[in-house]
Order: structure tokens, then sequence, then C-alpha cells
């Protein structure tokens, strides 16, 4: 696992740079082109470099394990910093909203094209690096909201680059006063069309904070293993409760003997768990496993 965190924070660390040069080069550049959709790029990239510097610090805090203060560990750290990541995002997206909808009630706004297309390619290409390399090698949850923000925002690139040509071919046609508008208008697009993936986010990461059920696929997982060793034992039923938090899977499962099971003694109750436990650990979660055995089904619904 120590790996796997040190991975985790070189990635944190280099979205952390990357937002850095995307913020210097959008403030100049949005200067130079008049451009409020590549001013909104920079504004946006100044909040993901203290968002993720955040994300590097709960990821810290999470691997630090269990103590006397968090007897469960620590996990609850990074759907917490992934709500508010998503939170301080949506808020940006419904600023630039506003502001989109005051320019295109002004008139629009003139924009030099060359340079607001150049930005747009730059940002595209860099964009879909820095999403390659966050997503092939993350692990955790905060790793992957960093990708999702960083899929999202090169998504964004490529409608503003589409956006910018436009604006380009108008002014090739003598219709300035038009390609004015396309700035603004692409702001108010693409701020909403953003919206999505801080929605998302906010939503994954308040059902791990409420200790909700887990994603689908892995609650099939687990209801997988539950199963193999109820029939394994011959166990008459198999009651799970499950909830993801961060990287850890909390898990309690309650078992019922029957008449033909071959858990008679306690150390057959011990072969139960270790047998759970082998096939949990096989999944690769983080896990805090709790195992019940009794012969009283009202114990255990």
């Amino acid at each position: 696992m120590d790996d796997t965190a040190a991975r985790d924070r070189r990635l944190l660390l280099l979205s952390v740079w990357a937002s850095a040069a995307f913020a210097a080069v959008s403030s100049v550049w949005g200067v130079l082109s008049g451009s409020s959709m590549i001013v909104f790029d920079g504004l946006s990239s100044f909040a993901s470099i203290g968002l993720s510097m955040l994300a590097v610090v709960a990821l810290r805090t999470s691997r630090r394990g269990p103590d006397e203060r968090y007897p469960w560990g620590r996990e609850a750290w990074e759907p917490l910093v992934v709500v508010i990541k998503a939170v301080a995002l949506a808020a940006l997206c419904v600023y630039a909203v506003v502001g989109g909808i005051a320019d295109l009630l002004n008139g629009g706004r003139e924009v030099s094209t060359g340079w607001a297309l150049a930005y747009a390619v730059v940002a595209t290409v860099a964009g879909v690096v820095v999403t390659v390399l966050m997503r092939r090698g993350g692990r955790s949850d905060l790793v992957r909201a960093e990708a999702a923000e960083w899929f999202g925002d090169t998504l964004l690139s490529v409608g503003v680059l589409v956006g910018f040509v436009i604006a380009a071919v108008l002014v090739s046609a003598g219709r300035p006063d038009l390609a004015a508008y396309v700035d603004p208008a692409m702001v108010v697009v693409v701020s909403l069309a953003f919206l999505r993936i801080p929605g998302r986010l906010i939503g994954e990461g308040t059902r791990e904070i409420l200790a909700m059920s887990p994603p689908a696929d892995t609650r099939a997982e687990l209801d997988a293993a539950v199963e193999a060793v109820r029939e394994e034992f011959g166990l008459a039923e198999a009651f799970l409760r499950a909830s993801k938090v961060g990287g850890r899977v909390d898990v309690e499962v309650d078992y019922v003997v029957g008449e033909g099971s071959s858990v008679h003694t306690v150390a057959d109750g011990d072969a139960v768990r270790q047998a759970l436990h082998d096939r949990l650990e096989a999944l690769g979660h983080e896990r805090s496993v709790v195992v019940a055995i009794t012969t009283d089904r009202r114990w255990a619904v």
C-alpha cells in the first residue's frame, strides 16, 4: 500500500503543477486575446491548485491508519475533500454562467481569434496528456476525482476549439458582430456542461460520507465472496451489510448456522472468518470486516 500511496501522491502533485502552469498561461493568454473563456479557464486552474493541494493532504491523512481518535481509520477524509472540491468547482461554474450571460446581454465580447485558437490547441493537447497519466496511474478516489476533472477540462477544450474556429470563420466572412457573441456563449455552454462533473462527484462523495451502500460492482463482488463462503461451509443464510468510505470497505456479515452446516465449534467459526478474509483480500480493498455466526436467525436480520 506504501507504493500505491506514493504513486497517488506523485499524481496529485502532477495535477498541482499542471494546474499552476495552466493558470499562469491562461491568465496571460486570456488578457492578450480578450477572451473571457480563457480567463475562466485560468480561474478554474487557480482554484484547482488549492484544491489539489488539499487532496494531497487528505491522501496523506487517510493513509496514517487508525488510532484512538480515529478507531476506524481516516479514509473519510477522501470523500470529504472530493465533495469540497466539487462544490468549489460548481460555484465557479455558476459564477462564470452569470458573467457570460451578462456579456451576451451587453453585445458580446471582441476576441483575437488567432490567439484564442492557438490557446485552444495547446490546452487540448496538454489536457489529453495529463488526463491519460492520471487515469492510468491512479488508485485512490482522490486521484480518480482529479482524473475526472481533467477529462472534463479536456472535453471542454475541444468544444472551445470548435467555438473559436466558428468565430474565426465569422470574422473571415465579414461578420465580427456575430463573432463577438461566440466567446460569452461558450462560457455559458461550457460552464453548464462542466457542472455535470462536480454534480456526479458530490453525489458519490456524499454517499460515502453517509456510509451508504457501495457502488453496484463493489457490492456484487462482496455478495459473491460471502455467498461462496456460505456454500463452502453449508451455512443456511448470510446477511451482508457494507459501505465504502474512501479506499476502505466496511463489511459486516451475519451467517446463520443450519442443521447441515459443518460449523460446530469456535474453531470452525474462525475457519469461516479466515475463508471470507482470504476472498475479500483478493478483491484488493482496504477493509474493516466483522463476521458474526449464530443459530438464531433473528440476531442476523
